[in-house]
């Protein structure tokens, strides 16, 4: 049964996020056979059926687990367990310790996937949805990139970075706003395209001056410092996975964590909540940064990336591009009200970010001569992902497979989309050549027919000229 390849999986519409095929639950049941406690029940909690991922809630012999099944890459996976393992047992951190099988790994490796257990940290409760909540959230994740510097991972995993792709995240939402604006065209009749048309110019000068300010900016020096200096972003945190528990603020699900300038967990906490709120509200704003400085304090230059962050249209991005893959569906009444309230919220956001830039709030500094390069030695051999055997491996091989013709059938349909669009563009080329050749060609006539009427006048006046004449002659 281990050995079976784990693929992601379709959900009933009534057990949508809890739903798993029963070979998984079976699985997950031979994984558990690998710890040394004896589990009494388990509970799927959440699932990302889409990618062929689950976390169940345990009650076991030695206490409450959670069992995660992991749908990334296992070498990939592998980097978050080693960064969860640095921040409880060097760090000291508030994040789930994990629990070690009878062999003494950290993960079971089934159906080509790393599958791990943890503490289920209770009670956990979410933070209040106020100005003093998102201060306790700011405060904690703060504290979590703090005390990730310095982390280096096992050389045997997969390191996980994002440090140096900023730039290119940036391009990337500039040239979708053509796509945007091009499929909007494309489908003028339906409900929300003359709404994206409205918007798209404004967001698209907000992401081109963005990406300038970025290039301007210190951020090539910045990341020059290396990953071990900056430390890890959560890249998934918000009201869910910072918590409040024993102790204090705990920070959940890890498996996304990766190298980065750990300030973006900051500026996506903030735009979702300014989102949230319905507009930008500078006391808000300034009082989650003022949370995250006490706890890890930021540097001017930093600082400074976090601000133009803030000024990407993110919002917009996030929640029109799926436009691309089935706008017949996407461009509805609903998606024109959404584009409304992301506008409405925009509104205010250049001031807020104006007032931000105007207050001293970064009280960080960088040793631009000493850059962090502490290490931890791993255990030899800890980390390895095991050889699959042969019969699971070539099943494995078939799924890649199956998963490069879904994801070439992808590229052709967004290829066709694209196709839709260049067409749709050549055809305005060419009827606007048309109109042209037609609006010449009247200009023409209107010209010949002009000039034909002055003659006629000038005739007309001539000939009135010589009535006048003859009249004058005979009185």
């Amino acid at each position: 049964m281990l050995n079976n390849i784990i693929t992601p999986w379709e959900e009933p519409e009534s057990q949508q996020g809890f739903f798993v095929p029963e070979y998984i639950e079976q699985m997950a049941w031979d994984v558990l056979e690998e710890f040394d406690f004896q589990t009494k029940s388990m509970e799927c909690v959440t699932t990302k059926a889409d990618k062929g991922g689950a976390i169940w809630k345990l009650e076991t012999s030695e206490g409450p687990k959670s069992l995660k099944l992991l749908h990334r890459r296992p070498t990939r996976s592998l980097f978050s367990l080693a960064a969860q393992e640095y921040l409880v047992h060097v760090q000291n951190a508030r994040v789930p310790e994990i629990i070690k099988t009878k062999t003494g790994s950290y993960y079971v490796l089934a159906g080509g996937m790393v599958w791990f257990v943890a503490e289920w940290i209770e009670p956990l409760a979410p933070v209040s949805k106020d100005l003093e909540g998102a201060k306790q959230l700011c405060y904690a994740i703060g504290e979590f990139h703090r005390l990730t510097r310095g982390f280096t991972p096992p050389p045997e995993v997969e390191v996980s970075s994002r440090l140096y792709k900023w730039p290119k995240q940036y391009e990337k939402i500039i040239r979708k706003m053509d796509w945007f604006r091009n499929i909007a065209s494309l489908y003028d009749d339906m409900p929300a395209s003359s709404r994206i048309l409205d918007v798209v110019d404004y967001f698209e000068e907000q992401a081109i001056d963005s990406y300038r300010r970025l290039m301007e900016s210190k951020y090539k020096e910045l990341v020059q410092l290396g990953k071990e200096y900056w430390g890890l972003a959560h890249q998934d945190y918000g009201w869910s996975n910072g918590q409040m528990g024993p102790g204090d603020m705990w920070i959940i699900d890890l498996d996304g964590v990766s190298y980065d300038l750990a300030i973006r967990d900051l500026s996506k906490l903030i735009t979702g909540s300014m989102t949230d709120l319905g507009y930008w509200d500078f006391e808000w704003a300034k009082g989650m940064i003022e949370a995250y400085n006490e706890a890890n304090p930021i540097p001017p230059e930093l600082y400074e990336i976090l601000l133009i962050d803030l000024s990407l249209p993110m919002d917009f991005y996030k929640n029109v591009k799926e436009m691309v893959y089935e706008p017949e569906l996407f461009l509805n009444e609903e998606t024109r009200a959404m584009v409304d309230r992301i506008a409405e919220t925009d509104r205010s956001k250049r001031d807020v970010l104006d007032q931000l830039m105007a207050e001293t709030l970064a009280t960080g500094t960088i040793d631009w001569n000493m850059p962090l390069t502490e290490s931890v030695e791993w255990q030899t051999g800890t980390w390895e992902v095991p050889a699959l055997p042969q019969e699971a491996r070539a099943s494995m091989l078939l799924n890649m497979e199956t998963m490069k013709e879904k994801k070439k059938e992808k590229k052709k349909e967004k290829k066709k989309e694209k196709l839709k669009v260049e067409e749709f563009e050549e055809k305005k080329d060419k009827e606007a050549k048309k109109l042209e050749k037609k609006l010449k060609k009247k200009l023409k006539k209107e010209k010949k027919k002009a000039k034909e009427e002055e003659k006629k006048l000038k005739k007309a006046k001539k000939k009135e000229k010589e009535k006048k004449k003859k009249e004058g002659k005979v009185a």
